[in-house]
């Protein structure tokens, strides 16, 4: 099969969307189709098999950034890209943000598959633009959701029926990763963008509750933004011990988990499904997670993590004290996280998505 994967934010910018859309193309590579994918490309893109459509624009959204390709006459580029591949099927993410999913999604010449990512709880924009984005729906042949997070929040301004389809993880990669040499002693681990919906100073809140009377324990920050001064008000031995190491591509994440004890998801909302809690249960890690709709349909709380109110420091300090002072607790979680993270392989889902490409095409 022809499959052209379309995303709407800047290639080589970090973000989930991309990952997804990023490993579903090698995934279904490596099943036999024959695939490209069409993106917004800040500076370049390594892969041969990415068609660069427009350049992005950093746009608020959703208490983010999203570094999208909103002129309209970019669909004349991704127009003249489908008809000289000659797709089989359009598989398109976020169709309805002003970009390059949503030119795809008008100017497809064979059936659309999209699939909706945002978990936004609620969105004015959205809200407005919802009348015609209902036009930009109809032309949708399946319509998928990573989560029901996800699927409530379009179907509310959209209507219709979503599969759900949750983000794929390549476990093996996490679970069989050798581990950094990040140093000596016990690890927490924070992943995401330092912006406001990932809840960063909360993680540096129930740090500093931790490591006051724990000599040994470290916090290893993974990203950058607006937030990353939030660790600049802890006392100087305790900022010592906060090691940032930037953004970092995914395919280099795996040996930073192994060499952490703790995964911190301290997110405030908006998140649809949590693709960094998967990937730190592949990693064997025990998971502490916010709790709110997305990361509620990955961690079940109690089972295969800890779920904590979000914004809440002493709170995601006393969870993470419970794990660290019960060994068989933190072994529990770290092995039903692993079992847990089996769910959501890309064996699973390239499936599934094969199944639902193969209607699409009637």
């Amino acid at each position: 099969m022809r499959i052209a994967l379309v995303c709407p934010y800047a290639w080589d910018d970090p973000g989930g969307v991309q990952v997804h859309v990023r490993e579903l193309a090698l995934r279904l590579a490596d099943r036999g189709h024959h695939v490209i994918a069409l993106a917004p490309v800040r500076d370049r893109a390594d892969e041969r098999w990415v068609v660069p459509v427009g350049r992005p624009v950093d746009i608020p959204y959703n208490a983010s950034n999203a570094p999208i390709d909103p002129r309209p006459w970019s669909r004349r580029r991704v127009r003249a890209v489908l008809d000289s591949f000659g797709p089989d099927v359009v598989h398109v993410h976020e169709p309805l943000s002003p970009s390059t999913s949503m030119w795809a999604t008008l100017v497809s010449p064979v059936p659309v598959v999209a699939t909706f990512h945002s978990g936004a709880s609620r969105s004015k924009l959205f809200d407005l633009a919802a009348p015609a984005l209902r036009r930009v729906a109809r032309r949708l042949a399946v319509r998928i959701a990573v989560s029901e997070a996800a699927a409530s929040f379009a179907a509310d301004r959209i209507g219709g029926t979503f599969e759900i389809v949750p983000n794929g993880v390549d476990v093996a990669r996490f679970a069989d990763a050798v581990a950094a040499d990040l140093g000596s002693g016990t690890k927490l681990l924070f992943v995401g963008r330092l912006d406001e919906r990932k809840g960063f100073p909360t993680a540096v809140a129930a740090f500093e509750a931790l490591a006051s009377d724990r000599p040994e324990l470290g916090l290893v920050v993974v990203g950058d933004g607006p937030d990353r001064g939030a660790a600049d008000g802890l006392a100087p031995a305790l900022r010592e011990r906060v090691s940032f190491l930037g953004s970092v591509p995914n395919r280099d994440l795996p040996p930073i988990y192994a060499a952490c004890d703790l995964y911190l998801g301290a997110s405030v909302g908006g998140e649809s499904f949590g693709i960094v809690l998967v990937e730190a249960m592949a990693a064997g890690l025990p998971v502490i997670a916010s709790d709110i709709a997305g990361y509620d349909e990955v961690v079940r709380d109690g089972v295969d993590g800890l779920l904590v109110p979000a914004r809440d420091g002493a709170a995601l300090a006393a969870a993470a004290a419970r794990v660290l002072d019960d060994p068989a607790l933190a072994a529990r979680l770290g092995e039903a996280g692993r079992a847990r993270a089996g769910s959501f392989d890309w064996a699973i889902v390239a499936g599934r998505l094969e199944e639902l490409y193969a209607r699409a095409e009637g």
